[in-house]
């Protein structure tokens, strides 16, 4: 009901996304970034009182310019990188594993970071708009992650259809609300926020800045409102879910992201200098206000909504709180696309664990979804989802994958210069070299700025975690190549010979069907020898064994294990260890008969001893362990059947009807894909 039916392999070219729908889908995040990247630059000026706020919209334009580099530079990857993966492709191909590693950790974060701040960015609006829901904000954040992950499992296309429509509706209804501001403001009656009548206090160390000081408060307000750049990466990384022309579609794409984004955020910064909106990370800070503690000041968005649609009762003001509501929480969608497809390409490369490659029912990477939707609502809950808590974590991750991937791109136009004679194709070399360099170069001095300036107030979480991240990939690609080189195949004669023997062991407890069935299963494999081994805890059930034994002519030696300390399982794995050890070219083959029940709680009653000896032989070389199953009629009952659509499969339904499992105790590869 949540996800929907299975879908064969087959179908995967139908879920392909045509740019209509691959805009919402990869582009939420950047364009829904304008409705706090204004107010991200308003409140770290407004440390100053209303002193600074005229740098407003000198930062501005210096965001903008900055979009515009990296947009462009971007454009150049997913031409030149069409098989996806995007920064990590192409920091991995040009700057080596190492450099592409930052990159994916660095993103891997950020992705992480992005759910949590667009999740409690959108609470925000909508306690913006119904103040008496404060009290509930981390449960609401929580809902909203858990409602996405149910949305992406079902799959990228059907996801991108349900988006489409908040994000248009919230792009139609910024530009309506910058247009209809922005005319009164030419008609002389410009719109006026509810904050413009207060003033604000200034903190006690940034009171008369001047100098340098002055200068890390701008380029700290310039950081902060980088985060309008957020999610502009994912396009490059989801090349391979466009339809073809798949580099084409998504440089298109990439372009009408910036052009939305560069004219959203310009209109909303320029509307709330006219509108003289005043906000403060403390309300208060704010002067003339009665009552300031615990008083929700409203967003700078909210706040812009309220001045042009008049009040915060009208239906434009309700209409752009709903909107953006959708398009914050909505905008963690971008990461739900983004990390899943990073973490398949990492999987794929062996940094990190096989499952995150493999596609689930719906053809999307299901362990990356909730993999992410977990690490995110734990941050949502440890820090209560509070945007300015959360947002000094964020953005770092993303200019260090801009830095390292133009500079990467500068290598790769270097490499095609060397060999491309076409004069026409070399001037477009060698104008991409000179786009990728300028980007190089911007993004690099802003991760140096977003690092000094962000770095005491809580970046320093995102540094450890993306650095914890890349040593943990590193150890598990050291651990699969270990793996791989253990299993290659060096001798093909050597490792295709037979065991000298083959001696069979059938462990026994009692004398009952399961015993039985098991014995006769071990002698249809013909071994050299077999023997029924069983281990004496009580001398009065010993005594019964062997007289059962001998009544029905068990034509099988039985082996009794003396144990005065009453334990099964230590005894039974020296004595089949032994035996291995007096044959060391032998292969020793274990069978356990086992209850197969029907219910999960009779697990609990039975097997517990054959899961400890199973565990326990699996270590012990040469020697194979083969659980002979007997079903109760709890587990063969008649169960009412289950209505499926046709051509779907029901998840775990096995490829045949075998009745037996075999789990062997040689080493084996970490996944069995």
């Amino acid at each position: 009901m949540v996800i929907g039916r299975a879908r064969r392999s087959e179908e995967l070219g139908e879920t392909l996304l045509p740019k209509r729908i691959a805009l919402p889908i990869f582009a939420s995040d950047p364009l829904s970034s304008v409705a706090y990247a204004t107010q991200e630059i308003l409140l770290v000026l407004t440390l100053g009182g209303l002193a600074y706020l005229h740098f407003t919209p000198w930062i501005a334009g210096a965001v903008v310019a900055l979009m515009t580099v990296v947009v462009l530079s971007y454009r150049q990857v997913v031409r030149a990188y069409p098989s996806g993966g995007g920064s990590y492709a192409v920091v991995s191909t040009n700057l080596g594993p190492s450099a592409g590693l930052v990159v994916g950790a660095s993103l891997l974060v950020d992705y992480v970071m992005t759910v949590a701040v667009s999740v409690a960015s959108g609470v925000d609006n909508i306690v913006s708009a119904l103040p008496s829901l404060a009290d509930y904000r981390v449960l609401m954040a929580l809902g909203f992650v858990g409602l996405l992950t149910a949305l992406n499992l079902r799959g990228m296309r059907e996801s991108g259809r349900l988006f489409a429509a908040p994000t248009y509706l919230f792009v139609g209804g910024v530009l309506i609300m910058i247009g209809t501001g922005l005319l009164r403001y030419l008609l002389g009656d410009a719109p006026v926020a509810e904050s413009s009548a207060y003033g604000i206090t200034p903190q006690k160390n940034d009171v008369d800045l001047a100098g340098i000081a002055l200068v890390m408060l701008v380029l700290r307000a310039f950081s902060s409102g980088c985060t309008a750049l957020t999610g502009v990466e994912a396009i490059s990384n989801g090349v391979p879910a466009f339809r073809k022309p798949k580099s084409q579609n998504a440089a298109y794409t990439l372009a009408a992201m910036g052009i939305i984004a560069v004219v959203l955020f310009v209109g909303v910064t320029t509307l709330a200098i006219v509108a003289n909106v005043h906000i403060a990370d403390d309300p208060c800070r704010l002067t003339g206000l009665p009552h300031c503690a615990g008083y929700p000041q409203r967003t700078v968005i909210a706040q812009l909504a309220a001045a042009v649609f008049g009040g915060s009762h009208s239906f434009g003001f309700y209409y752009i709180q709903a909107a953006t509501a959708l398009i914050l929480i909505l905008a963690a969608n971008t990461a739900f696309n983004g990390f899943p497809l990073l973490s398949s390409i990492l999987a794929q490369d062996s940094y990190l664990p096989r499952q995150l490659h493999n596609r689930g029912d719906r053809l999307v990477f299901s362990n990356g979804i909730v993999a992410l939707a977990v690490v995110a609502g734990l941050l949502l809950y440890v820090f209560k989802a509070s945007v300015s808590s959360l947002i000094h974590l964020y953005i770092l991750g993303v200019f260090t994958s801009f830095t390292l991937s133009q500079t990467g791109m500068v290598r790769h136009w270097n490499r095609a210069l060397c060999t491309e004679t076409d004069p026409v194709r070399r001037r477009r070399q060698h104008l991409a070299r000179a786009v990728n360099s300028t980007g190089a170069a911007v993004t690099g001095l802003v991760l140096v700025i977003v690092l000094a300036t962000k770095f005491t107030q809580g970046a320093w979480l995102a540094v450890v975690a993306a650095t914890v991240l890349w040593l943990m990939m590193r150890g598990i690609r050291r651990q699969y190549d270990r793996t791989s080189a253990e299993l290659a195949v060096t001798d093909p004669r050597q490792d295709s010979v037979p065991p000298s023997r083959v001696l069979a062991i059938v462990l026994v407890s009692t004398l009952h069907r399961p015993t039985l069935r098991a014995l006769a299963y071990a002698r249809a494999f013909r071994p050299d020898h077999l023997e029924a081994l069983t281990v004496a805890v009580d001398q009065e059930s010993l005594s019964t064994l062997r007289r059962q034994w001998d009544d029905f002519d068990i034509q099988v030696p039985l082996t009794v294990l003396e144990s005065p300390y009453r334990e099964i399982t230590r005894p039974a794995v020296q004595y089949v260890r032994s035996v291995r050890r007096d044959g060391p070219n032998d292969v020793i083959a274990v069978f356990i008969p086992e209850y197969v029940v029907g219910h999960w709680w009779e697990n609990l009653l039975h097997n517990q001893t054959a899961l400890w000896l199973k565990s326990r032989l699996l270590f012990t070389p040469g020697v194979t362990v083969t659980s002979v199953p007997w079903q109760l009629s709890s587990a063969t009952s008649p169960r009412r059947p289950i209505a499926r659509a046709p051509g779907s499969v029901r998840r775990g339904e096995p490829p045949n009807t075998a009745k037996h499992i075999t789990a062997h105790a040689a080493s084996q590869p970490p996944d069995t894909q």
